[in-house]
C-alpha cells in the first residue's frame, strides 16, 4: 500500500539527496528542500557548478557525497531519470522518490529489482505535510 510505504519513508528515513536542487528561492526543488530541512531531514543539495544550496554543501553527483543517503529525491524529466536511479543503487540508497509528475516505469522498475523503495509522481513536502504537518510555518 503507498500510504504505508510514504509513512515508512517519512519516519525511517532522514538523509535525502535532492537531485536537481536549484539555488532559486521560487523554483519548487528549493521550497521542497527548505520545508524537508525545516522539518528535521539532512538536505544534500545535488546540482553541477553550484557550492552551496540552503546552507550544504552541493555534490555534483549522488556518487560524490561521501557519506550514506537515504532518499534520493529526483527533480529532473522523467526521460532523465534512469541515470539517477543507477547512480541511486549505485550508492546503495534505500529509496527513489520521483516528484510530482516524474514517471519513468523502466527506471522504477530497476530500482525496485534492486531492492529500493519507490514513490512516484508526488511530492514528498506535501505527503510529509499531510500526514505530520509543518514544525516552521512558510517563511
Amino acid at each position: 500500500m503507498m500510504k504505508d510505504r510514504i509513512d515508512k519513508i517519512l519516519d525511517s528515513y532522514k538523509t535525502i539527496a535532492v537531485v536537481g536542487a536549484s539555488p532559486k528561492k521560487e523554483r519548487p526543488s528549493w521550497q521542497v528542500a527548505k520545508y524537508m530541512q525545516e522539518n528535521g531531514y539532512r538536505i544534500v543539495p545535488v546540482r553541477p557548478g553550484v557550492d552551496e544550496i540552503l546552507g550544504e554543501k552541493c555534490y555534483s553527483s549522488l556518487s560524490e557525497i561521501p557519506f550514506q543517503i537515504d532518499v534520493v529525491d529526483v527533480f529532473r524529466r522523467s526521460d532523465a531519470v534512469m541515470p539517477v536511479v543507477e547512480e541511486a543503487i549505485k550508492i546503495g540508497a534505500k529509496v527513489v522518490w520521483l516528484q510530482l509528475g516524474i514517471k519513468n516505469a523502466q527506471a522504477e522498475k530497476k530500482a525496485e529489482d534492486a531492492g529500493l523503495l519507490v514513490v512516484s509522481d508526488r511530492c514528498i513536502k506535501i505527503e510529509h505535510s499531510k500526514r505530520k504537518g509543518s514544525k516552521k510555518k512558510n517563511s
